[in-house]
């Protein structure tokens, strides 16, 4: 497990702080002092990453409200002892079916929606592998924290069409998988996922 580094730990409380000043502050030189220290937070990030600034504003100072984890689901879709694989039409790399939780989804929901998107598959979810902190299993590290859910499913029916997300799918074995997009899912996952297909008493791994 990689660890955050100070100086992101400095620069993402800093921008936590200002977040909630800025929601929960009513008078207006408090929230101009927020607005700097958010602006600061911004700064000491993009000269961490090299990160643009659209893409700063965007990732590091786009949300509002009290600062929490973003919401990720995946579907661990199982034919033949092989995972179901799609891959991303920009990174031309793989991962399982999902992405971000919709404000109006349950994740069991989320994770059906993704699943059909991404793959064409109509599915079921049956069993949570997995709650996982992003920080703590993917790279690149996250100035944001993410929750990533994992879901055995069930396939129903349904065939894969190319479309804005992803322009391919297929089933892979855990020992032929292809260029995988580790900040989606890294082998590790996969193999977790593998594990929970077999396993009836499966107990979900949460950290």
């Amino acid at each position: 497990m990689e660890e955050i580094d100070q100086f992101t730990k400095w620069a993402t409380n800093l921008q936590s702080i200002a977040q909630a000043g800025l929601h929960y502050g009513k008078d207006v030189f408090d929230r101009e002092r927020y607005e700097q220290v958010r602006k600061i937070a911004g700064e000491m990030m993009q000269a961490k990453t090299g990160l643009s600034k659209e893409q700063i504003k965007t990732l590091f100072l786009g949300d509002e409200g009290y600062q929490t984890p973003k919401i990720e689901t995946r579907a661990a879709i199982f034919k033949d002892a092989k995972i179901l694989l799609v891959r991303e039409r920009m990174a031309q790399e793989w991962s399982l079916p999902g992405g971000w939780n919709d404000y109006d989804q349950t994740t069991a929901q989320n994770c059906v929606k993704e699943a059909r998107e991404e793959s064409g598959r109509i599915v079921k979810p049956v069993k949570l592998i997995a709650v996982q902190d992003r920080n703590h299993h993917n790279k690149p590290i996250l100035a944001t924290n993410v929750t990533k859910i994992f879901y055995l499913c069930k396939e129903i029916s349904g065939e894969f069409v190319p479309n804005d997300e992803t322009d391919a799918c297929d089933y892979f074995a855990l020992d032929n998988l292809p260029k995988l997009s580790l900040d989606r899912n890294t082998k590790e996952q996969i193999e977790m996922c593998f594990k929970a297909s077999k396993d009836p008493n499966w107990e979900t791994v949460f950290e």
